[in-house]
Parts: structure tokens; sequence; C-alpha cells
């Protein structure tokens, strides 16, 4: 595999005719970080990847990798990988010959390239599959081999366009601590599309939370969640409330809120209880504004439980408030 490198993002642009789908994005992604750029669709996250992967040619702004500047080099010339969202398997090759491609259109001979892809099926645990075609292969399996016939090139950083998407739910959760273990194992930097914040969260080192193309935050997944800077992010990543308080916008986490009886806090009536096993969350309405939402521990709600119907008081402590932009 060849070696790591950085990956810098100066002042990139992607315009559509009138329509700028990604607006000056200033972005560094150190060698070896499994990184996430996550947002709700048309963000400009896509058109970001297929820029890196030279699908798109930026419109302003240089791409550089390493010492290189590969802003307007064939995808190919790029030292990067991209992995489909469809996968893109060709349905008449066999595995084996899927995987083994980009090296027979680079004049490799048979045995060399044969030899190299079954040690990229034996590194995705395919080995045994060597012979199918990709209609007899499941979903995962698929996946699997899409992401070895990218590694074969021995890629600086692989991309990856929303790979988990088409994957049921149990299968989805099971590739993620895949991908992260190839990571990991590799040592390149993965860049992973995801408009799925658990998925970015589970997986990144680094979280790029894109809107409207301009990055509106980035950082680990602890950062992001626990520090959200605007509205925005504390409602895209999900697990707070926002709260208009002494004049200004405040986020807390669900799962910081107290609810009681009596005592100091928000007037607020229980709208909804929902178990969810380890916890309970209960939707409040205040006599104005937005619903809120309390995470209460089973314990916690066994000792004091409430209904739908009930008027209770909501508080937080000062400390688990972020004031937003």
């Amino acid at each position: 595999m060849a070696s790591p490198a950085d990956l810098e993002l100066v002042s990139v642009t992607k315009r559509y005719g009138q329509t700028v789908a990604v607006d000056g994005i200033d972005l560094r992604i150190p060698a070896g970080t499994y990184c996430c750029l996550l947002g709700p669709s048309g963000c400009g996250k896509t058109s970001t990847l297929r820029m890196i992967a030279g699908h798109e040619i930026a419109s302003d702004g240089d791409i550089v990798l390493g010492a290189s500047n590969i802003t307007e080099l064939p995808p190919a010339a790029r030292g990067t990988a991209m992995m489909f969202q469809s996968y893109a398997l060709f349905p008449h090759l066999s595995v084996l010959d899927n995987v083994a491609f980009a090296l027979r259109m680079r004049g490799v001979a048979k045995a060399e390239r044969h030899r190299r892809a079954r040690e990229l099926l034996a590194l995705v645990d395919m080995t045994a599959f060597a012979d199918r075609l990709p209609a007899q292969l499941s979903g995962g399996q698929q996946q699997r081999v899409a992401l070895a016939r990218a590694l074969i090139t021995e890629p600086q950083i692989l991309l990856l366009d929303e790979p988990l998407s088409a994957l049921d739910p149990f299968l989805r959760v099971r590739m993620r601590a895949e991908l992260k273990r190839l990571q990991r194992e590799l040592g390149i930097s993965f860049i992973h599309v995801t408009h799925g914040q658990d998925e970015a969260m589970a997986l990144a080192d680094l979280v790029v939370l894109m809107n409207r193309g301009r990055i509106e935050q980035q950082g680990s997944p602890r950062e992001v969640f626990n520090a959200p800077r605007t509205e925005f992010t504390a409602r895209f990543m999900g697990g707070h409330n926002i709260i208009a308080d002494a004049g200004r916008r405040i986020a807390v986490r669900t799962d910081r809120m107290r609810v009681s009886r009596d005592g100091a806090g928000l007037s607020v009536m229980v709208t909804e209880v929902e178990y969810q096993g380890a916890y309970v969350l209960a939707t409040l309405a205040p006599d104005d504004g937005e619903p809120l939402t309390a995470q209460l521990a089973e314990a916690e709600f066994d000792a004091a439980p409430f209904a739908v119907g009930d008027r209770v008081r909501l508080g937080w402590d000062a400390e688990a408030a972020h004031v937003l932009a």
C-alpha cells in the first residue's frame, strides 16, 4: 500500500452554472485519518468528494495531496481511489477479475494481477468467493469486493460515497466496524460521505459537517456533538434541545435534562412517553415554543414515573448549556 499523505483543500469552490455547490472551503485531513463528510442532501459533500477524486474539476481553489497539487489531474493519476455507492461491479467478470481489473488496464500480467487480487480478497475475507459472479453475492459481499477493487491500486486515500446506504440496518453496523478495521490496518485516510450522523459518530476521527456548500463545523465526533456552535449543528447531530434562554439560544443535550414533579424549572406538559429499553424518552411541551425532549435512565424514570397529560418541571445544570451563534 502507498504511503499515507495529508490532504488539503484550499479555498475550493464548485459551480454548476449559476449554482454554487461548494463555496470556498478550506479543509486539512491529516494522513491516516478516517474523515466523514456529513450533511443533508445538497450540502456539497458529494461534490467535494468528487473533486478530490477528479470526477469533477474545482471551479476555484487547490487540492493538494502530500507534496503534489492534484487539482487538475485525471482520476487515475491522483493517488486516490473511489468506491461508488452502487459498487459498479462488472456483472460478466468473476470476483477475482473484478478486483484485478485496474491492474489489467495497466498491463500487469495475469499471474501477477491475480496474485495481488487474491491478497486483497483475503484482506476483506472474500477468498472463498473468488470464482463467483457479482449476481451470486449478497449486498455486503458485493461491497467487500468493491472495496478490494478500489484498494488494489494502492491509493494514498480511499474515497467512499455513501458506502453503507444500500445495506440493511444490521449489516450496516457490521460493515461499519469492518471499514474502521480496514482503515486502521492499511493506515491510509478514508474519506466517507454520509448523511447519517450515527455512522459518522461511530467511524470518524474527523467529522466535517457541511451546510449549503460550506463547512458548518469540524472536529472529533465528541467535539461536534458535545459542543455544537450553531443551531444547525445541534439540530443535525440530534440529541439536543434548542431553548430560548435570557435572550439567547442555547443547546442542551436531552440526556442532561432533569424532570421533576415540583421545584425550579420550566413548566411543561408531558405529551409522549416512549420506553426505549435502557432509557425512557419523554416529549414535553412548554406553554409557548417548540416541544422539548428528555432522555431519562430507566431507573430514574421508575423512581418517579409520569404519564402523558401530567404537568412537570424541566430543568438543566448551567454547565450543560452551550450558547449558539
